[in-house]
């Protein structure tokens, strides 16, 4: 009886103990889920980073960035617009045109003109002055560009100044006085570009039915205060491009947003 019970008890064990190999172990750690940091693409960091790859910023928001364009005036002398063209990384370009009441850029037409051989989209820009009359600007701008039929992008005006006796008040009046001057005459709502801090200090949150093109030239995304139409980051006032001679400033896109948002319904 003994011999059988043992027996018994035997064969129980084993069976238990090949039922147990059988099964799949449970894990008792917990699933994580990795997120690859938000690291600034490479040809978007300053020229200390990229000489630097330690100090890779890693940004306090998530962006996605888009393509590249430059932005020219006289600065830049005689550009060389065939070997522009072949940088893949020119895929617009925003020309001075005018600046105050009365100044015309000297390269504006040959910049133009070139360009849009190549078959660079391209628009035009006014710096534009807060001391100036408003109507006296639109007037100097819509001599030199009397309408835009050459133009695939829509005007952007550069607005970085606010002037020594111009109150904040003033400055806002008047450039909203001037932007829809440009929205009536051309039938388009113009670009505003202009600095971070300039934006966070007299701009934010008194032209938010605008685009804003930003500049920054430190590492890491513009921060800015509300909700702004953020489309193009100014990264760079030290780009170098292939057809022209020293720097040039180099922007990209931001998000979602692309070149479709920034042409000429036509």
């Amino acid at each position: 009886m003994n011999r059988i019970y043992v027996l018994l008890l035997m064969l129980t064990l084993l069976a238990s103990s090949g039922q147990a190999n059988r099964r799949k172990p449970i894990s008792t750690t917990p699933q994580q889920t990795y997120f690859e940091p938000d690291i600034l693409p490479r040809p978007l960091l300053s020229e200390n980073a990229l000489n630097h790859p330690q100090d890779i910023v890693v940004h306090r928001r998530r962006h996605s960035f888009g393509k590249r364009g430059i932005d020219v005036s006289h600065y830049q002398n005689r550009i060389n617009w065939d070997a522009v063209a072949e940088d893949k990384d020119v895929n617009y370009v925003y020309i001075k045109v005018t600046e105050n009441a009365g100044l015309v850029d000297k390269m504006f037409q040959t910049n133009l003109r070139e360009a849009r051989r190549v078959g660079i989209p391209v628009g035009c820009y006014h710096f534009f002055s807060p001391t100036a009359s408003p109507m006296a600007q639109l007037k100097n701008l819509t001599a030199a560009v009397p309408h835009l039929k050459q133009h695939d992008l829509i005007p952007m005006i550069d607005v970085e100044v606010k002037g020594k006796k111009t109150t904040p008040e003033d400055l806002r009046r008047r450039l909203k006085q001037f932007l829809k001057g440009v929205e009536d005459y051309y039938g388009v709502k113009p670009l505003i570009y202009t600095g971070q801090n300039f934006y966070n200090k007299y701009l934010s949150g008194h032209f938010d039915d605008y685009m804003f093109m930003i500049a920054k030239y430190s590492e890491g995304i513009p921060e800015l205060n509300g909700n702004p139409k953020f489309v193009l980051w100014q990264f760079s006032a030290s780009g170098r491009v292939k057809g022209i001679n020293g720097a040039v400033d180099q922007s990209c896109f931001m998000d979602s947003y692309g070149i479709r948002d920034i042409m000429i319904k036509k």
